[in-house]
Formats: C-alpha cells, sequence, structure tokens
C-alpha cells in the first residue's frame, strides 16, 4: 500500500515545478510578442530601394520590407507594428547603389531613422 504522505508531497512537488516553469516563461513570451514602429526619414540624395530587418548580432535579414515602394529623397516611411523577439531589431537600408545603411533601434519604441547624405554606408569595398 502506498503511503499518502509521499504521494501528497510528490503533487506538491509537481505543482511546484509547474509554476516555476510558468514564471520563468512569462517574460520570453512578452518579449516574443513586442513591436515597434520605425520612420524612416531620407534627407539624402539617394533613393532607398529596400529595407530589411534583423537581429541585432546575425545577418538573418528579413524579406523587403517596402514591398513595391521606394523611398525617394525628400521623402520618408514608416515601418508599422515591426516584430521584435529581441530588444532590439537591426534596420538595413539598401540605396540604388546596392550600399547599406543600417541602424539599429528599441523595440517597444516609436523610432525615427533619418539617413543624411553623411550617413555611413557599406559599398562591399
Amino acid at each position: 500500500m502506498r503511503n499518502p504522505h509521499n504521494l501528497r508531497t510528490v503533487r506538491r512537488l509537481i505543482i511546484f515545478c509547474a509554476v516555476i516553469c510558468a514564471l520563468v516563461a512569462l517574460p520570453m513570451l512578452s518579449r516574443a510578442q513586442s513591436a515597434t514602429s520605425v520612420n524612416i526619414v531620407n534627407n539624402s540624395g539617394r533613393s532607398v530601394i529596400h529595407v530589411y530587418l534583423s537581429h541585432v548580432n546575425a545577418d538573418d535579414w528579413s524579406g523587403n520590407q517596402l514591398g513595391d515602394a521606394t523611398i525617394s529623397p525628400g521623402q520618408s516611411f514608416n515601418l508599422g507594428n515591426v516584430a521584435c523577439d529581441a530588444q532590439q531589431v537591426k534596420v538595413i537600408a539598401e540605396d540604388q547603389n546596392g550600399c547599406f545603411l543600417s541602424t539599429v533601434v528599441n523595440c517597444g519604441d516609436n523610432a525615427t531613422w533619418t539617413i543624411t547624405n553623411d550617413t555611413a554606408a557599406d559599398c562591399g569595398g
């Protein structure tokens, strides 16, 4: 015959472990669902033809966020509801010459990124 005291102890231990797992997972779930918006202002002399998103320390770029649009000089484009699964997201712009510009924005904030002629660009050289 089983000891009822041992069964209660095992049940309490299982419930305790389930509660701890739920408390640990809760912050990860809320982070996975955070979103931000980024307003890209093009004050440069070049057109932005593609915009991508990536994790900050990785080259895992998303698809083109502009669709068929471009951001001409003097125009802006708002990326709304950018999903974030970390505290920051990298925004990468490609200009008409194939050069890449990037910035990092904090998730949960509404950010503005102003691209100028002085914004550092990676042209593969």
